[in-house]
């Protein structure tokens, strides 16, 4: 959008917070760059310019804003909804695999060369994956300047800086002030936290509606891996350099988002994975006025719109887990993940509430016994089958896999038929077309609302809600009486 000189103007001119994250507006003569929503007084069109990424904005020469903190802002949808290299590569640097990889790293994973991977970036972004890792680098470290009392060499290499002198020359050219005034501003508002522990505010495009997508993660949650407890979701992280415990309020402007790491380099790689649960980068209005020029799903919408898909930290959890929940209700399907926990799960302490476990990774569970399982056999071949691709690399779920891959290779697999795949591709890869028209709850709604209710008709009805029908599922869902559509009672 960022090259669309017109259409940026209009955004900028409206101080208008949903193209927060498209792009970057940048200011000649002061040498600023904001966000769109940005509550300062627009300058001439003639000094304006416009980037499509803040680490462009930065390579080239500009310094973010103080008041808007554009670096603060939700992600680009854009990212999330593609299925491209670039938008593999984006995902893959917000996951932190370039600062611990590496540029052949991240060539290495989406299997191209490290010269091809540097031309796409710059001829979309306008800048190269080492500036794009170091401008997140630049965040997180803000993060841990102002909310935690760590002293500055601590934070500079937990941000992934090499040096202190590399740390305080980007936060200067970044932030146009020092690391221990950035620090002295955020101390007159309120207290840094303590080492290990943070807290943070994570924005999102309005409208939110909580009752879903907390609704969901609640009403699913796996004992000792996740929990509801004062009125926010938690959850164990396995993360590169350790584990974590993210606790998730919602807030009528943002969540609320705790995290306790073990490992303080892990805190971009954690933000990046708990945004990606929430769906926090999504843009509810272009999904929502999409689904109102349907006069099915358009009721549905006005009631509670800014639905998001509830994803998850852990794509090879996810999938386990599917598999686990194939036929049967949502509290067997927690009970059958409970005792793989239980038995193969990684224990953690967590002094703040109940959280046990980590959830075991494929390797953990390449070596279940199958007729420890409390399931079919046939159910068992298909969770040893799943467990072992996963376990081989055979098949990839990451941030930065090929979506159509990876549902071939699913397909392949015995007893993975397309409602699991789709539930798969809904909510581990992220992909936000996809659409299971299998599902029961959704055959149910179909049917009370009109529509066609064998999948294959569904499916060529769905095709007006492309390419959101994974947001259509949460409308749908919706018009049923179930604990995953609303917030819990306590």
């Amino acid at each position: 959008m960022y090259d669309d000189v017109e259409r940026c103007v209009r955004a900028v001119r409206s101080k208008d917070a949903r193209f927060d994250g498209w792009f970057f507006g940048a200011v000649i003569t002061t040498g600023i760059y904001c966000r769109p929503s940005c509550p300062v007084v627009p300058p001439k069109v003639e000094n304006m310019r416009f980037f499509p990424s803040a680490a462009a904005a930065q390579q080239a020469g500009f310094r973010a804003c103080k008041r808007c903190r554009p670096d603060a802002g939700p992600g680009s949808p854009e990212w999330n909804v593609r299925a491209d290299v670039v938008a593999r590569a984006m995902r893959l640097i917000a996951d932190g695999v370039v600062d611990r990889e590496g540029v052949p790293g991240l060539a290495a994973h989406l299997g191209y060369s490290t010269r091809q991977i540097e031309r796409q970036l710059l001829a979309e972004l306008g800048a190269g994956p080492l500036a794009l890792a170091r401008a997140q680098r630049a965040q997180t470290a803000r993060l841990l300047i102002e909310t935690t009392a760590l002293p500055m060499g601590d934070v500079a290499f937990a941000a992934g800086f090499t040096s202190i002198r590399t740390f305080n020359e980007t936060v200067r050219e970044v932030f146009a002030l020092t690391p221990t005034r950035l620090r002295e501003r955020a101390a007159r508002g309120r207290p840094a936290g303590a080492s290990g522990v943070l807290w943070l505010r994570l924005p999102f495009r309005a409208p939110l509606c909580p009752g879903n997508l907390f609704g969901h993660l609640a009403a699913t949650a796996v004992p000792g891996v996740e929990e509801w407890r004062d009125g926010a979701y938690r959850r164990t992280l396995r993360l590169p350099h350790g584990h974590g415990v993210a606790t998730l309020r919602p807030r009528p402007d943002h969540v609320d988002c705790r995290l306790s790491l073990t490992d303080l380099r892990d805190l971009s790689t954690a933000i990046s994975r708990c945004r990606r649960l929430l769906d926090l980068d999504a843009d509810p209005v272009a999904v929502d006025d999409l689904l109102r020029d349907d006069p099915v799903p358009a009721p549905l919408v006005d009631k509670d719109p800014g639905r998001r898909v509830p994803r998850t930290v852990d794509a090879a959890e996810f999938a386990v887990r599917a598999v686990l929940g194939q036929q049967v209700s949502t509290a067997a399907a927690r009970t059958h993940a409970a005792r793989l926990v239980a038995a193969y799960g990684e224990p953690i302490t967590d002094p703040a509430g109940g959280l046990t476990h980590l959830f075991p990774d494929p390797r953990a569970l390449a070596g279940l016994d199958p007729d420890a399982l409390a399931l079919p056999r046939s159910r068992r071949t298909t969770l040893t089958g799943l467990v072992a691709a996963l376990a081989d690399g055979e098949i990839d779920l990451g941030v930065g896999g090929d979506w159509r891959r990876a549902r071939d290779r699913l397909s392949a697999l015995p007893g993975l038929g397309p409602w699991t795949v789709e539930t798969i591709a809904m909510r581990a890869l992220g992909d936000p077309d996809a659409f299971v028209a299998t599902d029961l709850g959704i055959r149910v709604a179909a049917r009370e609302l009109g529509l066609p209710a064998t999948p294959a008709a569904l499916t060529r009805r769905a095709e007006a809600w492309r390419p959101w029908r994974a947001y259509a599922v949460q409308y749908l869902w919706a018009t049923g009486d179930h604990p995953i559509n609303r917030l819990p009672t306590e």
